[in-house]
């Protein structure tokens, strides 16, 4: 119960760090100094770790796992959606 908890707030506070890139790119519309590459293989590491807390939780066990890497792969996408759209060509 307790691993389950701290892999919650772990991930949690992992999956925070992203809104402030976030809104930053929302308010100021400049993604110059970041790079697709970079956040197209987190996004890719990310969705490869949901595919394996996916089996977890078909074996009745990592469902906070599931929770926090699935907050994770929507963040991550969300990043790379706003490079794209955002990049000055």
């Amino acid at each position: 119960m307790i691993y389950n908890l701290l892999q919650f707030i772990g991930g949690l506070i992992l999956c925070l760090g992203y809104i402030p890139q976030i809104a930053q790119i929302i308010k100021t519309h400049s993604v110059q100094d970041l790079n697709l590459k970079t956040f197209s293989m987190i996004f890719l590491g990310i969705l490869f770790m949901e595919i394996y807390a996916l089996n977890l939780v078909i074996n009745n066990v990592g469902h906070m796992f599931l929770i926090t890497n699935s907050m994770a792969l929507i963040l991550s996408g969300i990043m790379c959606f706003l490079i794209i759209k955002f990049k000055e060509v």
